[in-house]
């Protein structure tokens, strides 16, 4: 019998797993995938997620790779020129962008050094409960057959379409309609920082990642999924033409590296963390639209939060329970604010408040600074409503 039983081996299941095992747990990790694999992903990583890296010692291992460090952001939005970075979270000031098959190697790598027992191409299809109805185990299939597995806890890490909080009967506690499909290519050689441009109904990044290529993502209203996906190459070369001229002309002549790739299927929600011998962690419990790349480094506070709040406990089911709990409502009250952001800018609105605001602040440097924080996921809005920038409007 394990301690702990987590499903899905990504960005939310491995280090959730390598840090319970790290504490003495006995854990078992599975995925229905092999690896190394890719996964859709903006692939940034904030400097949240990259000062957790730091303290996991996997942060050399992502440098190694050969992923660039970030360390200047450059937004365009109308007239607006925003160029800075935030002051970072414990000495961390640059992102980095992996590719998510180089990512998502490293952090399994860590899970198994630190003593995880880890199952490929182990899909789990049932949950094992005990008289009560408590979560036990999980059940499932795999090349060879069939697999039965108990445990104190289970945790579902296996993303927004989570097989295993739909097994838990997780609830929506908050869900919100889809706003933005997204689509994205690699482009090699291409010379770019990281970089943002905005206009009405339109989002353009570029992200530079492993092997000297260089992510070009495209975003486009919701509404607009049936007509963009009839011709899919013209539509994301027309959005980067028209919404960052600049980055387009750079583009000509360069290769774009593997096949066109995205979503219209990015889902907005919150669903119940946990229950009685059960958590959701990462994306299999709280989702938002990729546009404010929160994703991973959203992942990396709940999995050090969750791993926090077990504490000792998983011996003991009542404690357990409330110690789950007490995850639940750190997790919704850390990331709200993020949430509402995210939606707001994933409306694809460039309001006329805003743009006085960002007028503001890029006449001042130490506003600039905020900003680009706030941009990383570090503090909140109120940070930035000084006298100093009152001043400015």
């Amino acid at each position: 019998m394990f301690d702990a039983i987590v499903v899905g081996a990504r960005c939310a299941g491995s280090p959730t797993a390598m840090l319970l095992a790290r504490a003495g747990f006995r854990v078992l990790l599975v995925d229905r995938a092999g690896f190394p694999s890719d996964t859709l992903s903006t692939h940034l990583i904030h400097q949240p997620g990259i000062a957790a890296l730091a303290r996991w010692g996997l942060l050399e291992q992502v440098v190694a790779s050969g992923c660039p460090a970030l360390e200047q952001v450059h937004y365009e939005v109308e007239d607006v020129r925003l160029t800075g970075c935030g002051r970072g979270v414990e000495g961390q000031r640059a992102a980095h962008a992996p590719r998510r098959h180089v990512l998502d190697a490293i952090l399994l790598d860590g899970a198994i050094a630190a003593g995880v027992e880890f199952r490929e191409r182990h899909t789990v299809t049932g949950l094992l409960r005990d008289e009560s109805g408590r979560v036990v185990g999980v059940e499932g299939t795999h090349q060879g057959g069939r697999f039965s597995e108990r445990a104190s806890l289970v945790i579902g890490a296996d993303g927004m379409r989570s097989r295993t909080a739909d097994l838990c009967d997780a609830s929506f506690t908050r869900r919100k309609p889809r706003l933005t499909c997204a689509y994205y290519a690699y482009w090699d050689d291409l010379p770019a920082g990281l970089e943002l441009y905005e206009r009405p109904g339109s989002w353009v990044a570029a992200v530079p990642t492993n092997d000297g290529a260089t992510l070009v993502l495209t975003y486009f209203p919701q509404d607009r999924f049936d007509e963009v996906r009839v011709d899919l190459e013209r539509a994301y070369h027309e959005q980067i033409r028209t919404t960052a001229p600049a980055l387009f002309e750079r583009m000509r002549g360069k290769r774009q590296v593997e096949r066109l790739r995205g979503t219209g299927d990015q889902q907005n929600f919150f669903r119940q963390a946990s229950g009685p011998g059960w958590a959701l962690v990462g994306d299999a419990g709280h989702h938002k639209d990729s546009i404010t790349a929160r994703g991973i480094s959203d992942a990396f506070l709940q999995v050090e939060s969750l791993v926090r709040h077990i504490g000792d406990d998983m011996d003991h089911p009542l404690r357990l329970d409330e110690a789950l709990a007490g995850y639940a409502a750190e997790r919704d009250k850390a990331l709200l604010g993020g949430f509402e952001a995210t939606l707001s800018v994933a409306q694809l609105e460039v309001h006329q408040e805003r743009l006085a605001l960002l007028r503001a602040v890029c006449k001042d440097e130490e506003l600039t600074t905020t900003y680009f924080d706030l941009v990383a996921g570090v503090g909140s809005f109120e940070a930035l409503y000084t006298p100093r920038l009152m001043a400015l409007l």
